[in-house]
């Protein structure tokens, strides 16, 4: 459970994380400046937990790793949004930052909100409201990539030949 932090369409990777402090890709440094022109209160406040609500396209713009490696870095739990720009999707699984796809939730979630997301189920829950959605839930194995941290993670903690068969 957590408090929703919410976001407008098209959020772009340089809102995200400017690139003026892709300098590292340490997750905590860049979690210091996530969100910083856009909205510059959210490094100062968010709690571990936290939702991010984005809209339409949301991690459009350059292809760098930084823009979820800094959201991951503030303890977000997880960005719902209602499409993501496809390799924003991507560089955000690889890097184990769970992302839900629902239309619904965003329309029904506001700024502040408490929410209570289940990845797993894929359920969605606005305990402010009261309002219940449902995302598609993440699949196993990417579920198993965000618990790992990351995919270079769960390579590690698995044997490749066991994937592959």
């Amino acid at each position: 459970m957590g408090k929703a932090w919410t976001f407008g369409e098209n959020m772009n990777t340089d809102e995200i994380i400017p690139g003026r402090f892709n300098i590292t890709i340490d997750p905590l440094e860049l979690a210091k400046n996530v969100f910083c022109e856009v909205k510059p209160e959210y490094s100062k406040n968010i709690k571990p937990g936290d939702i991010i609500v984005g809209g339409q396209n949301f991690g459009c713009g350059s292809s760098r790793e930084h823009a979820p490696i800094a959201i991951k870095g503030s303890q977000t739990k997880c960005i719902i949004a209602p499409s993501f720009a496809r390799i924003f999707f991507r560089n955000a699984i690889n890097i184990g930052l769970p992302i839900l796809e629902c239309p619904e939730a965003v329309a029904g979630i506001r700024e502040g909100d408490e929410v209570d997301v289940d990845l797993s189920s894929g359920q969605i829950r606005n305990l402010t409201s009261g309002a219940t959605f449902q995302a598609r839930p993440l699949p196993d194995f990417v579920l198993k990539i965000a618990e790992a941290g990351g995919i270079v993670n769960f390579l590690k903690e698995h044997d490749i030949q066991e994937l592959m068969a």
